[in-house]
């Protein structure tokens, strides 16, 4: 596993995203984010880079909502 500062604890992340982390465990099962694992304790990680890139999708998803509604 890579380093484990590039990771965010899943109440982490989902602070991070501004979202509920049901809301992360739900992202993961429908295949939306990828949830990592801790190698000793199994808890899900989830990598700073890959929550950034959601965001991104996210943000782009609600300007392009926000102009088909203009």
């Amino acid at each position: 596993m890579e380093n484990l500062r590039d990771f965010l604890r899943i109440s982490e992340a989902a602070e991070y995203l501004g979202v509920s982390p049901n809301t992360l465990r739900n992202w993961e099962r429908a295949g939306k984010i990828v949830a990592h694992r801790h190698p000793v304790n199994r808890y899900r990680l989830f990598k700073k880079e890959e929550l950034d890139t959601l965001l991104r999708q996210l943000h782009e998803s609600a300007s392009d909502s926000q102009r088909r509604e203009d």
